[in-house]
């Protein structure tokens, strides 16, 4: 089940199922909103976006509250997320979804919030996105690549070539606007050859995995795995985080591997990530690209949880499309 796109007169709504709102600068909302009403559309909050942490967390009530308050409201059209975190998986078993699934409406974020992404999409059939948050969009510098997969991701409906960015960053942006570091993109990497289709599925890895076992775990079957961590994932986490995805049922049928780009402080390097793919005889058979621009650095491009991906890797040619999203 796709959500409607977007058009003109239509409302975004912006919670915070994970960190609050109160943690982005008053600059940096105002220049997302900006940004995104360039699309035609309003931008408002949920009741509780801004609500202070108790504790390690806000409180569950108030996070699901909002969660069903937005699915609700009528004018509402999308959901987009403030900011990643550590919690979101709190929420799984508190969330109405009859409630999601009779109101379809597009919901989009990335890092923490892969766990209800992934969720509402097994639960409901609703294809989720993995994609900028609201606090993305008070980047000044480096955002053009972002907008542009996420304008043609949510207004349009033919397929969508993912080219490499042209460059990339890894620098602490919102502390910093104007002294940005900029690197060259290489472009793509294959690991593995092959070419493959099938259902695009997975977000940041180590969130992913904690639906495992659950009744919250998406099926593996003919999926192309989009999988990416974050600078606390060292090589070794990175490694057995992956091997554990590989023995959860059904993984036999994943079609093909994409990874995203490493945060610096990871220190994972491409012949790392090389010698730990290679070392998985389950993922031999299949296409693995890494180096893709989506993740922790920026931009990214953004993909559907449960839309249709095709991916190609044979000799010098790469190549990745969003074919349904």
């Amino acid at each position: 089940m796709f959500p409607s796109k977007l058009k003109k007169g239509d409302e975004i709504r912006v919670i915070s199922p994970a960190e609050s709102l109160s943690m982005i600068a008053q600059e940096q909302r105002e220049l997302a909103v900006e940004r995104l009403e360039k699309l035609g559309v309003s931008v408002s909050y949920s009741t509780h976006a801004e609500a202070e942490k108790i504790g390690t967390s806000t409180s569950i009530e108030k996070r699901v509250e909002d969660i069903h308050e937005a699915f609700s409201d009528s004018n509402v059209k999308m959901i987009l997320t403030t900011i990643g975190g550590f919690d979101s998986n709190q929420l799984l078993r508190y969330i109405n979804y009859d409630l999601i699934q009779a109101n379809p409406k597009i919901f989009c974020g990335f890092s923490d919030i892969t766990a209800l992404s992934n969720t509402f999409y097994k639960k409901t059939g609703l294809v989720t996105y993995s994609g900028p948050h609201f606090s993305t969009f008070g980047m000044k510098k480096g955002i053009h690549y972002t907008w542009e997969h996420f304008e043609k991701m949510f207004t349009q409906d033919s397929p969508v070539v993912v080219l490499p960015a042209e460059d990339w960053s890894d620098d602490a942006w919102y502390l910093d606007q104007e002294n940005r570091s900029f690197n060259k993109n290489e472009g793509y990497e294959i690991i593995n050859q092959g070419e493959a289709i099938g259902t695009s599925l997975g977000g940041n890895l180590c969130t992913l995995n904690l639906l495992q076992g659950t009744e919250y775990m998406p099926s593996l079957d003919n999926s192309i795995l989009f999988l990416e961590n974050d600078e606390m994932t060292i090589p070794q986490t990175f490694d057995r985080d992956l091997q554990s995805l590989i023995h959860q049922p059904g993984f036999e049928r994943v079609k093909g591997l994409v990874i995203g780009r490493f945060q610096k402080e990871s220190k994972m390097s491409l012949d790392l990530l090389k010698e730990i793919i290679r070392s998985k005889k389950e993922l031999e058979h299949m296409p693995v690209i890494a180096q893709a621009s989506f993740g922790h650095t920026t931009p990214q491009f953004t993909f559907p949880i449960g839309g249709t991906a095709r991916i190609l890797a044979r000799g010098n040619t790469t190549e990745i499309e969003i074919i349904k999203h």
